[in-house]
């Protein structure tokens, strides 16, 4: 897209007619809410990603798609503590977007280099070593932490994570970029980065507090998810194999090829979509620190666990595994309503009742799950 029609400003207007708000100058905002009860750590969505976006030209040590372990340190390394977005949601919503967070910028060592593995040795060369990371011997990289989590034994915990960028509402890569490169399409509100007009000042890297935006040293300009957008327009499939359903949209490949399908995709101002149900009719499905005030349209539905178990008996508990503050850190104050709702919804069902929020978090129909040619 040409930067003649890239947003300048992203302040918020509301919509009578859509009872939500959008960006100004959006028409309508795709977003996507993942279930955090689906996640299995399988990363099947990290490697669909990889394979179609950021396996070379400069790109091999980035994860546009990550999953991370929570309570975790994530990727890249306390990316939570490393400051961005902006102070408060009035200085997000203000027209001149008053004063932001500049946040610092990760190390290498923090993201984790890309590693090269003996593979030729082993299977072109007939050798019985074991495949191994080569050269100086790694001290941090993507998901170092996996499987750890927090507690005690019996009544550690630890949960899965994915992450893509938020495509935020009030992006503050866009806002930090003295260039204007990023900016939000208008058609559907993804932000994307104009690499004509990117220089790699990387100020958009430090200012997206979620550290969602990479460099390429390679290329010397900024890149980061882009919501799959070729799929999402349709079209001729064209070179690169983007979309794979005979010229109709699809969703992000990190969607499609979930085994557990723990992804829906839609507009937020589709009243009779999913993304709309979740996030605006039943509030089960959260924004991640919501105190950063850029309004990620990534969504999270939190997770449950097991109760905790008595360390003599062994027996449950009316405890809970996953401990309510952690959750309130990162999805908020609402995580205690969001939870409590969707236990009433479960009880309703396990009593014989029905209930339209579990059957939209249980459905395995695709045209429910993924609703993208709603709008002209």
């Amino acid at each position: 897209m040409s930067s003649q029609n890239q947003q300048d400003e992203t302040t918020t207007t509301q919509s009578d007619q859509r009872g939500i708000d959008v960006a100004d100058g959006i028409d309508h905002q795709v977003a996507m809410v993942m279930d955090l009860n689906k996640c299995i750590g399988c990363q099947t969505c990290t490697i669909a990603c990889k394979k179609l976006w950021t396996d070379s030209g400069g790109r091999e040590w980035m994860y546009w798609n990550n999953v991370e372990t929570k309570p975790g340190e994530g990727y890249p390394r306390n990316w939570e503590e490393k400051g961005g977005g902006y102070e408060s949601p009035e200085q997000a919503e203000n027209d001149a977007h008053g004063e932001r967070d500049p946040g610092e910028l990760p190390s290498q060592e923090d993201w984790g280099r890309a590693w090269e593995f003996n593979h030729s040795e082993i299977m072109y060369d007939g050798s019985d070593d074991a495949l191994r990371p080569q050269g100086s011997e790694p001290e941090w990289g993507p998901n170092w932490d996996e499987d750890q989590g927090a507690g005690e034994y019996p009544n550690s915990y630890y949960f899965y994570l994915p992450r893509i960028c938020n495509h935020c509402t009030h992006p503050s890569c866009a806002e930090a970029c003295p260039r204007k490169a990023l900016y939000k399409r208008e058609e559907d509100g993804i932000v994307l980065v104009d690499q004509e007009r990117c220089r790699g000042y990387r100020y958009c890297v430090e200012g997206c507090p979620y550290n969602k935006v990479y460099y390429n040293v390679m290329r010397k300009r900024s890149e980061k998810c882009i919501f799959c957008y070729p799929r999402i327009e349709g079209g001729d499939t064209g070179e690169g194999n983007f979309n794979l359903n005979d010229g109709e949209a699809v969703p992000p490949a990190c969607a499609t090829e979930c085994p557990p399908q723990l992804r829906l995709v839609g507009y937020l101002d589709d009243e009779d979509g999913p993304i709309y149900k979740l996030v605006e009719e039943y509030e089960v499905a959260l924004r991640l620190h919501p105190e950063f005030n850029t309004q990620p349209n990534v969504y999270y539905i939190p997770p449950f666990a097991p109760p905790q178990h008595d360390e003599e008996t062994g027996e449950s508990i009316d405890v809970e595994r996953i401990p309510r503050p952690y959750l309130e850190e990162l999805f908020g104050e609402q995580v205690h309503e969001a939870l409590d709702t969707i236990e009433r919804h479960r009880d309703r069902v396990r009593r014989g009742g029905e209930s339209e929020l579990m059957d939209l978090l249980t459905t395995n129909n695709m045209a429910q799950q993924y609703r993208l040619e709603v709008f002209e």
